[in-house]
């Protein structure tokens, strides 16, 4: 392969950038306010119009909300994925956004069924640990999350088969009792027809397209750790930005 320049981000996403990190990791608060866009664009000796873009860019995916009197951290409506779970709880110790709730409506031991066997790389009629959770702010159900792990890491932890809280969620009781360490993931996101008790709960029709994103996470070691599929409710959406320079 030939070598690749690699040309920094344009100034108003790493901007943007700055303030998305500092917000996810708990730097930023739900409601404190961000520096207005003069104040952006002297501290950043960029353009206003630059400024005030990166500002924009935040509104657009949800971590911020402007009134007349500035611009403030606002996740409250904000689409939070597996992936930002496990980067807020490394930062935070907390893995939810403000306002938002989660019940964990199933944890048990089955029998893992092929796109499960696949994905963690278990052997023939092994065993899954599935848990099943359901997320919820104040306009209703956020999405149906439901997650499989290796059987074998009920021996370790079994409080994984229980529907109680998990004060580190699964990616931090995994890591403290196997030192099984998730590192890697992959996402994909398709329409899935939504089966019979998850319609149930996101209150549509059994076979319903329904936006879903899947997660694989991988260990130091490259093994599966773990595979989760959550189903989205109506209205919500994923977004994600990409500098292509």
């Amino acid at each position: 392969m030939s070598p690749r320049v690699d040309r920094p981000a344009p100034p108003y996403v790493q901007i943007a950038e700055h303030y998305r990190q500092l917000i996810k990791n708990g730097e930023l608060s739900e409601g404190e306010k961000l520096p207005s866009v003069a104040d952006l664009a002297s501290d950043w000796k960029v353009a206003t119009a630059t400024a005030a873009k990166a500002l924009g860019q935040l509104r657009v995916e949800g971590y911020v909300r402007s009134t007349n009197q500035g611009t403030f951290v606002s996740m409250g409506h904000k689409q939070t994925t597996g992936p930002d779970r496990l980067q807020m709880l490394r930062a935070t110790g907390n893995g939810f956004r403000p306002g938002e709730t989660v019940d964990i409506v199933g944890s048990e031991l089955v029998a893992a069924d092929t796109d499960v066997r696949e994905s963690l790389a278990l052997p023939d009629k092994a065993d899954a640990i599935m848990r099943r959770r359901v997320y919820r702010d104040d306009l209703g159900v956020v999405a149906v999350s439901t997650s499989w792990l290796p059987g074998t890491f009920a021996e370790a932890a079994p409080e994984l088969l229980s529907t109680d809280p998990l004060p580190k969620m699964t990616f931090g009781l995994v890591e403290e009792r196997t030192g099984r360490r998730a590192v890697r993931r992959r996402d994909v996101v398709a329409v899935r027809a939504a089966p019979a008790d998850v319609a149930e709960i996101l209150g549509v029709d059994e076979g319903a397209p329904c936006l879903t994103m899947a997660n694989l996470y991988w260990d130091q070691e490259g093994s599966p750790t773990e595979y989760a599929v959550d189903f989205l409710a109506a209205g919500r959406e994923l977004s994600a930005e990409y500098s292509l320079d």
